[in-house]
């Protein structure tokens, strides 16, 4: 048995903790929101994220960082990309021992164009970090919490952490595979956002199925072009990090981003569909990060910046589509990587 801090008492962070407490662990879920920790505490729920779903004893919430992380074996990092940063540094005031960090978070920084592990490092002291792994995959929260099946990749480039983080969270519904490729795991699990918010774009435009399966078939595409340029091995685009997170967030109104997309193409405004939505929708600040990248390395990501100028420059999302659809011909291979 062992004692897990999980910093974000969200949807992710609080399904995960389930997880977990099924696998006979301590949880201790640290969160900034006094009422969602005591409802954890008190009824064992936590309704504005996960409604209708019963937490087990096992997973105690706290608001006290340093008493989080004062007997933990392990911490996982479940907050949204924009305050990564500021939890390490809030994480770095208070550690006392080398620990292993597991980050479940998608996303990339839009002033950096960093990845979270990159930031974490960045961040956190150095001589207290045993390792980090990526844990991402095809995995809604709200069917991880009701103990549907799902499985996810644990990613690190000592193979041993990864394969202790394997056993960690495996069980007869959750079952990890391992992966040494961290920069692939990680910019999957980013990038998949944008296409599902193109997606759900081309969905409240009424716009049918071919052009979902163009979308992911092309947004797979240009998602392995960028990876591989940053040193990702292109296979893990086809795993479960890549293509499997990508059909997931797709395909199902669990998505987040889908759902942004889809009030998009309705004609909403984004503000107040992200106002609205109550919880972040991270392919927007990724969409930003990955479009910024990409001029920069001259990668060729077509839906990428096609995105970039309905969320930005504030552009038609049918003259955008149409954009997209009469630009020059050009043969069809879809690990088209140079």
């Amino acid at each position: 048995m062992k004692n897990v801090a999980i910093l974000g008492a969200g949807s992710w962070g609080t399904a995960l903790a389930r997880v977990l407490a099924d696998n006979g662990h301590t949880v201790v879920l640290w969160g900034n929101n006094p009422k969602v920790l005591q409802e954890i505490n008190e009824v064992h729920t936590n309704a504005h994220y996960l409604p209708g779903a019963v937490l087990p004893d096992a997973i105690r919430a706290e608001a006290s960082l340093e008493m989080t992380l004062k007997y933990a074996d392990v911490v996982v990092i479940a907050v949204p990309t924009a305050a990564i940063r500021i939890v390490a540094r809030q994480i770095s005031a208070v550690l006392t021992q080398e620990m292993l960090f597991v980050h479940v978070s998608k996303g990339i920084e839009p002033e950096t164009s960093k990845r979270i592990s990159e930031m974490l490092i960045e961040e956190l002291p150095a001589e207290k970090v045993k390792n980090i792994v990526v844990l991402s995959g095809p995995s809604h929260a709200e069917e991880v919490i009701l103990q549907m099946p799902t499985t996810v990749a644990a990613a690190c480039a000592d193979l041993a952490d990864a394969k202790w983080v394997q056993s960690l969270f495996s069980n007869r519904f959750f079952r990890v595979y391992t992966n040494e490729d961290v920069v692939g795991v990680e910019l999957g699990g980013a990038l998949k956002n944008i296409i599902a918010l193109a997606i759900g774009i081309t969905d409240g435009l009424k716009y049918g199925d071919n052009v979902k399966a163009a979308l992911m078939t092309r947004g797979l595409a240009e998602m392995t072009r960028l990876g591989v340029k940053l040193g990702a091995n292109p296979l893990t685009f086809a795993g479960l990090s890549g293509l499997g997170d990508l059909i997931v967030t797709c395909t199902s109104v669990h998505s987040r981003n889908w759902r942004a997309g889809n009030m998009l193409g309705q004609g909403k405004n984004l503000e107040e569909i992200l106002e609205n939505m109550g919880m972040v929708v991270e392919g927007v600040r990724t969409t930003k990060a990955a479009y910024e990248l990409s001029q920069k390395l001259g990668v060729d990501m077509p839906i990428t910046a096609a995105l970039y100028q309905i969320l930005f420059e504030n552009k038609n999302p049918k003259d955008v589509v149409e954009m997209l659809m009469n630009r020059d011909l050009r043969n069809e291979v879809l690990y088209d990587f140079n």
